[in-house]
């Protein structure tokens, strides 16, 4: 028979022993090393800072790109069944803009090389090499007329490579409103 005396002590019990299994932990697991981090950590900021070695040329991009994302993003980057990836520069002025494409709205060349290097080819992600991503960036900046032909893209060409909407984005004042 439960007295209260009897259901304080059970209690008192319950709660020591439940501290003692929580200050183990559940024992799931293991602590990340830096190690683990690494391949997750490959942010590219636009200033370059953390792209990586490797190069690629607009011809061996044409082959990745034909290989790798024609099937979602059409010949020649027209479009179909995803989104285009050429074309519409100037068409972004107005309430409504006409054409977002990389020639048109990424403003950054490195946070379009770390897009394709985290997301492409979407049934696939992560699975390009290093150098079929500055190829296949190069390819496309190619088709959109922001670099020439015989250009290579690396971790020091890459950011200088100028974006037609490099201008294009309004910054966000981030002040503190005080009433």
């Amino acid at each position: 028979m439960f007295t209260p005396e009897r259901s304080l002590l059970v209690a008192g019990f319950m709660l020591v022993a439940n501290l003692a299994v929580a200050a183990d932990g559940p024992g799931l697991g293991q602590p990340i090393t830096a190690a683990d981090l690494a391949p997750w950590d490959i942010s590219v900021g636009p200033d370059g800072v953390g792209l990586p070695s490797g190069k690629g040329t607009v011809q061996q991009g044409e082959a990745v790109y034909a290989a790798k994302c024609q099937a979602c993003h059409g010949e020649k980057g027209a479009g179909r069944p995803n989104d285009v990836l050429v074309g519409g520069q100037g068409s972004l002025p107005g309430d409504k803009p006409a054409l977002k494409t990389v020639g048109s709205f990424w403003p950054y060349p490195t946070t379009f090389f770390d897009y394709v290097r985290r997301a492409m080819p979407w049934n696939e992600p992560k699975s390009l090499t290093s150098d079929e991503i500055y190829a296949v960036s190069a390819y496309i900046f190619n088709l959109n007329g922001i670099i020439k032909a015989d250009e290579v893209m690396d971790a020091q060409t890459l950011p200088k490579v100028q974006m037609p909407n490099r201008d294009g984005f309004t910054p966000f004042p981030r002040t503190a409103k005080v009433d």
